[in-house]
């Protein structure tokens, strides 16, 4: 049931969150006044959805998930790998057909796409391929692709019409801001400079500006060979090391606690098959919500929103039923 005390006591926070909002020392510390802004967000919403469920506009599911606080990364942008798994070159060019179908959605919402590091194959596709998604809630939208993607098709060197299977490895963490206290020492990290390298290995230029970041404590790895500046390289590789860095943290400190209680948060295990793509059957099936769509020429052009929005929504459906329990 709801609690309208409790929902006036949280809302009570408003009027002293929006004041910070106009502090000027607020506005001077970007870490502090970009937390403030999410407490501002968030209060608004409830606000909004508390008034309409007043008006019996409304519902008091709707009042239970406003109270429920987005986790702080979901509105970052986000960092992308994908990587061909079994298959040969059947794999890469799905690696190829999922960076694909990520840049058209992306291109759709508006959103930026960079790519930071590719090993492109003959045929258009990858062997991997890493890159930076630039938006609104760009982490929280897409956190959920994180996992292994499987391929049902006939390639088209196939001459008996059979089809085959191969897989691909997709994974997605947030792109580190100022909110984070993370010092990174120097000594901690090898830099190593080549030739940025095009299809077939070929060289894109004969200057030494792709970058390669090492942090020796964990042995996480960097690159970067988009721009010609050696410069901008070194910015782009180190922001994607700190992302990797803090990401590799928060899966340690979730062990210790016991692990994401939910399958979906942070998409726990990598490894896992989340789903299949079947072109013969023009048919999309994720198994963690046993969801299937067969509308797989449209979702692998771009048109991915319903997949995301049936994840995003399950997930909300599971922390619900998670802080109910906690509260019973």
């Amino acid at each position: 049931m709801i609690d309208p005390n409790q929902i006036e006591n949280v809302l009570g926070r408003l009027p002293a969150v929006e004041a910070e909002l106009g502090d000027p020392n607020v506005l001077a510390d970007r870490r502090k006044y970009l937390t403030v802004l999410a407490d501002y967000k968030f209060l608004k919403k409830l606000d909004y959805v508390w008034c309409a469920y007043q008006l019996e506009e409304a519902t008091e599911k709707d009042v239970s998930e406003a109270l429920l606080k987005p986790d702080p990364l979901d509105g970052r942008n986000a960092v992308v790998e994908i990587r061909a798994g079994t298959g040969g070159d059947e794999a890469a060019l799905f690696a190829g057909d999922l960076f694909r179908m990520y840049s058209r959605y992306a291109e759709a919402k508006g959103w930026k796409i960079s790519v930071m590091n590719a090993a492109e194959t003959s045929l258009d596709g990858y062997k991997e391929v890493v890159f930076t998604v630039q938006g609104e809630d760009a982490y929280g939208t897409l956190r959920f692709e994180s996992g292994a993607h499987r391929v049902q098709r006939v390639p088209e060197t196939e001459t008996q019409g059979r089809i085959h299977t191969s897989a691909a490895t997709v994974v997605v963490f947030p792109e580190a801001d100022e909110r984070d206290d993370l010092e990174i020492p120097e000594k901690d990290i090898r830099i190593d400079l080549f030739c940025a390298g095009g299809a077939g290995g070929q060289h894109v230029n004969k200057t030494e500006s792709a970058v390669r970041m090492t942090h020796l404590p964990t042995g996480l790895v960097a690159t970067c060979q988009d721009e010609r500046s050696q410069i901008r390289n070194r910015e782009k590789c180190f922001a994607t090391l700190k992302a990797r860095i803090l990401d590799h943290l928060r899966r340690e400190e979730e062990a210790k606690i016991g692990g994401d209680r939910l399958k979906l948060r942070g998409s726990g295990d990598r490894s896992e098959k989340i789903r299949t793509y079947n072109f013969p059957q023009n048919r999309l099936t994720d198994h963690r919500i046993g969801l299937t769509l067969y509308a797989l020429d449209r979702i692998i052009n771009g048109e991915v929103e319903e997949v995301l929005s049936a994840l995003r929504a399950h997930d909300l459906d599971e922390r619900l039923k998670a802080a109910l329990e906690e509260k019973s």
